[in-house]
């Protein structure tokens, strides 16, 4: 694979350095990055799904966590048992190797359930805008007594 040299772009991106490290550091990832395959889905305008093929993989072969908006997702096959008949296989095209993935949750995402059907985990994560943050209009003009503007749409803060 080809090295591609982003010293000119640190120079014209002021202020965008963090951008053009996850550039970097994104052409630098092996193929090992790819397994196991996933999709993220929007459901709807703040809700989204994240689809990972775990063929093989059952409940308990899977762990899924979340700390600091780092969504991690864990598969380990346990060995076999003793007494388990060791399989014998002629062509191998299911992993069934352990992984981990992680994903970088937006700021108030959060993780609502999983899905486990079809050799297909399903994670739904929504995204909970809290009432401060939630856009609100404010109508021109004069401050009424007690400094606060008239509110035109949107809730106002319970102070």
């Amino acid at each position: 694979m080809s090295t591609i040299d982003l010293t000119p772009l640190y120079r014209t991106m002021v202020g965008f350095d963090r951008m053009a490290n996850m550039i970097d550091s994104a052409a630098r990832l092996d193929g090992a990055q790819g397994y196991p395959p996933y999709n993220i889905e929007r459901v709807a305008d703040d809700e989204f799904a994240i689809e990972i093929a775990v063929a093989g993989f059952g409940d308990e072969d899977l762990d899924i966590e979340t700390k600091d908006g780092l969504l991690t997702v864990a598969g380990r096959k346990a060995p076999p048992e003793d007494g388990e008949v060791e399989r014998e296989f002629l062509h191998r095209g299911i992993a069934e190797r352990g992984f981990l993935r992680r994903f970088q949750l937006a700021d108030h995402v959060i993780v609502t359930g999983a899905e486990l059907r079809n050799g297909l985990l399903r994670v739904e994560l929504v995204r909970e805008l809290p009432e401060a943050k939630k856009p609100r209009k404010i109508e021109i003009g004069a401050p009424k007594k007690g400094g606060k503007p008239k509110l035109i749409e949107g809730k106002a803060d319970a102070a």
